[in-house]
């Protein structure tokens, strides 16, 4: 049986906007995979990015703001934010007014936002000012969430930024949207080759438990092949195989406006077909999120 959450207010989850009330770099959203409350962290507010997603959100034709991360104004952002958000009020504000009751909780702290994070040359500094504002305002359940493409998991100065969520309820969601290096170019348009970055998630893996979260989607209204979700669930496997922790498995398809129109949602039944065969060939826990 395919484990799907328990909601169906998916309308509450369409629109993840950046900017919050002049914010440079927080703020917050309704999360399907939190089933609650993130608090995001956009350390990548110029948008670049290693990957080119096909399905890509993010609005990359406008000028950012601002292009560096200043930790200062992270810092009393993020202590802002958290201020609102426990004491409730938040949920007075228009865009969440209408949230749902059971919605109305703060699950995590979530570094994504506009590009990778794991770019960002103050990634451990941010890291560190967000465990240690969680902990002043007594929310040690609260977790961290890296949300990453799975590239740079091995550079030292990331190594001490994981080492740092260890510490503090953290959690990292890595992207592997294909099985085979050609559908992988053809999706994800990276810098690096699948064996990279499976290398990449097997090493921080070994090290503690993570997600995998992909994206399967219709290309020219045409899904996946069998032989490329095959492919997929092999890649899973051999990751298990190596001594990786796999916690559990994300499966989604486009929610919002993507980078290129050609791309559209998988349909429910087809994203659970998907969910199935991963964990019947797989055994792991699996969770679906429709578009």
């Amino acid at each position: 049986m395919v484990d799907r959450p328990q909601e169906n207010h998916v309308r509450d989850f369409r629109h993840h906007p950046r900017d919050w009330r002049g914010f440079l770099y927080v703020y917050p959203v309704l999360s399907r995979r939190s089933r609650g409350l993130s608090i995001g962290i956009n350390l990548n507010p110029d948008t670049a990015c290693n990957f080119d997603c096909v399905y890509c959100q993010v609005d990359r034709a406008s000028e950012p703001r601002v292009r560096e991360v200043r930790p200062d104004v992270l810092r009393e952002e993020l202590d802002l934010l958290l201020t609102e958000t426990i004491s409730g009020r938040l949920f007075a504000e228009p865009e969440f007014a209408k949230t749902s009751e059971h919605l109305r909780r703060l699950n995590d702290i979530a570094f994504s936002g506009d590009g990778e994070p794991t770019t960002c040359p103050a990634f451990a500094e941010c890291v560190q000012l967000a465990a240690d504002l969680k902990k002043q305002h007594c929310r040690d359940d609260v977790k961290l969430i890296l949300i990453t493409d799975a590239c740079y998991l091995t550079k030292p100065a990331v190594i001490e930024g994981l080492s740092i969520m260890d510490r503090s309820n953290g959690v990292i969601w890595a992207k592997l949207d294909a099985g085979t290096e050609d559908y992988y170019r053809t999706v994800n348009r990276p810098n690096h080759p699948l064996a990279h970055v499976l290398d990449n998630i097997l090493h921080a893996a070994r090290v503690r438990p993570i997600v995998i979260q992909s994206l399967f989607m219709r290309i020219d209204d045409a899904p996946p092949s069998q032989s490329e979700l095959v492919a997929y669930a092999d890649r899973l496997n051999a990751l298990v195989a190596a001594g990786a922790k796999l916690a559990s498995v994300q499966l989604y398809t486009v929610a919002r406006p993507p980078a290129e129109s050609n791309v559209t949602p998988l349909r429910d039944d087809e994203l659970d077909a998907l969910a199935q065969l991963v964990r019947d060939r797989t055994a792991l826990p699996t969770e679906v999120y429709p578009g």
